[in-house]
């Protein structure tokens, strides 16, 4: 392949748009091109990379017995409203309509499509269980997509669909693809961790993500030397059980003078205390119910928390004229003391280590101190609400949270009777009994893999490929084109590689030298030969990009030498 002919677009600066070091490198290097916001064609070098993702999950998956199948893009939204993810999926589900005025929608995933093929053809327990995925582009109207193909509208990924006569079938699934997983990322090279997260609105009972470690990935990580690792989406903010904030004396609280004190930062600052000796009380409206819901100063609601707790996902935070009307007070004076009972009262866990507290007082530039749960007002139920910190403990060894960042490439998740039960997908067991499938579900991001891949190998030069996933094997940089014995052992070299199964690019670019090294660094391939004034020693030099290593071979070598260095 000769770099003259080929669509291989780099440029030296950054782009303005992109954030991260994937999206710049991806970019610069030409990898990708936008078309519009959070849409990308892959160019040649980046589809051969994304082709042999592609073919190390292939062969993973097809090792355990899963079966490749192709569904449509296009769906029907009927057979959303079948399984009830319709109002779920809200504004990300693209819709459209055709000729007819029916309305359809772009695929996110498949989990009504696959369903309603094990409904038709899937009836007898004695063809299960069994799994099947496909490799297709999947559409998310993303509110805010970013960090290029890592936060896109449009992607390409694996997804696979399992059923089952029982819970122990799907464990047993579940096991194995979670093995799958674990060998598709070792093999591509990458350092990753397993951890517990949130199903979402694909549902289910269990979930766990595989994050690719990386310092700018989207995905907050908190870990235990003990091996327990979980989203923080998920983490359950756990504090030393033993703590205790405030004092209850006995004595009835006190109304303190706030004047203009609104936030946490002001109160604390102005009375002299911590923000944790502190409780805020959030005012949200869920359909025509107001509630409040109390958490430690120090802490932040988790708004997919506060969906799970509430049950609705277009729970809103009250409006200043809706805070004043519930409570008589400005937006920062909220107090659970004297709200009406019509609103109902939700304490995160944390609440409970408060002996007394700081409440706002209802009323303008006023706070309450001294106040205690249960003798001052109500706690109605306690729901999990906060975001969970470093330092929080692990639930299992209790030791403090570490705090790292990854890039969600692979989700899978026990689905249970979720769609099959609401959408009357039935087998017949040995009995001549009508059952549910069990389901799981088992997602994994190929364009993003490869956003992954660059955010943990990458320097200030450019891309650093793992070799198995490069998009070529070997970059012959001939420093003088017009130098017809240097071009004549590149593309001498190249002909004997190429018939060695090896992937090779020429720069035959009657480029500056700079301008050639600088873009050998900057595409990343593995490993670089550049001829040129050695080879009046007949010699060339091999330069390994990881390492930065350079060797000097001898011409009649070198074909040994690369062949030996790159494993098929």
């Amino acid at each position: 392949m000769r770099w003259s002919k080929s669509c291989i677009p780099t440029f030296k600066e950054d782009p303005s748009e992109a954030e991260i070091p994937s999206h710049k490198l991806m970019l610069r290097s030409g990898l990708i091109r936008k078309l519009t916001s959070g849409v990308y064609t892959f160019l040649p070098m980046g589809y051969r990379t994304v082709r042999k993702i592609e073919k190390i999950v292939r062969e993973e998956m097809n090792a355990i017995g899963c079966q490749e199948v192709l569904m449509p893009i296009l769906h029907p939204t009927e057979i959303y409203e079948e399984s009830g993810r319709l109002e779920t999926f809200g504004p990300e589900l693209f819709k459209l309509k055709d000729s007819r005025d029916r309305t359809f929608a772009l695929g996110p995933t498949h989990e009504e499509v696959i369903t309603m093929i094990a409904r038709d053809d899937m009836r007898s327990y004695r063809s299960l269980p069994q799994c099947l995925y496909q490799i297709l582009s999947k559409f998310r109207d993303e509110i805010r997509p970013r960090y290029g193909v890592i936060r896109a509208r449009e992607f390409i990924m694996k997804d696979a669909y399992s059923f089952h006569v029982d819970d122990e079938s799907l464990d047993e699934t579940y096991r194995k693809m979670e093995g799958a997983y674990r060998r598709i990322i070792e093999r591509c090279g990458l350092e990753y961790c397993i951890v517990e997260a949130d199903s979402g609105y694909i549902g289910g009972e269990e979930s766990h993500e595989f994050m690719v470690l990386a310092g700018n990935g989207e995905s907050t990580i908190l870990s235990s030397t003990c091996g327990y690792a979980v989203n923080q989406e998920q983490a359950v903010a756990k504090e030393d059980p033993d703590r205790r904030v405030g004092e209850n004396s006995g004595d009835p609280y006190i109304e303190l003078s706030t004047p203009g004190m609104a936030t946490i930062d002001e109160v604390s600052g102005f009375l002299k205390v911590e923000p944790y000796a502190l409780v805020k009380t959030l005012l949200y409206r869920t359909g025509e119910k107001t509630a409040a819901l109390l958490i430690p100063g120090d802490r932040e609601i988790n708004d997919i928390k506060l969906v799970n707790a509430s049950g609705d996902p277009d729970i809103r935070f009250l409006t200043p004229d809706e805070i004043v009307k519930a409570t008589g007070a400005p937006v920062g004076f909220s107090g659970p003391v004297g709200l009406p009972e019509e609103i109902e009262i939700i304490a995160d866990p944390l609440i409970e280590a408060y002996e007394s507290m700081i409440v706002g007082a209802n009323k303008k530039d006023a706070h309450l101190k001294g106040v205690v749960q249960g003798r001052d007002f109500r706690i109605d139920r306690y729901e999990d609400l906060v975001w969970a910190k470093e330092g929080d403990l692990c639930p299992k060894c209790g030791e403090p949270l570490g705090m790292s960042r990854g890039v969600e490439v692979g989700h899978i998740f026990k689905l249970g009777d979720k769609y099959s039960a609401s959408m009357d997908a039935t087998f017949i067991d040995e009995k001549g009994e009508m059952h549910p499938f069990i389901m799981g579900c088992y997602g994994f991001g190929i364009s993003r893999m490869a956003a992954a891949a660059i955010e943990q190998h990458h320097d200030d030069d450019g891309i650093v490929w793992p070799a198995s996933i490069t998009p070529m094997d070997l970059l012959i940089l001939p420093v003088n084109v017009n130098n017809e014995e240097v071009l004549e052992t590149a593309f001498r070299l190249e002909r004997e590689l190429e018939e060695r199964g090896i992937d090779v690019l020429v720069d035959d670019r009657d480029q500056s030298p700079g301008v050639k090294f600088k873009d050998a660094d900057l595409t990343g391939i593995p490993l670089r030969v550049t001829i040129g004034r050695k080879l009046k020693e007949g010699k060339v030099e091999l330069f390994h990009r990881a390492t930065r290593e350079i060797e000097e071979i001898p011409v009649e070598k070198v074909l040994d030498v690369i062949l030996e260095k790159i494993e098929r």
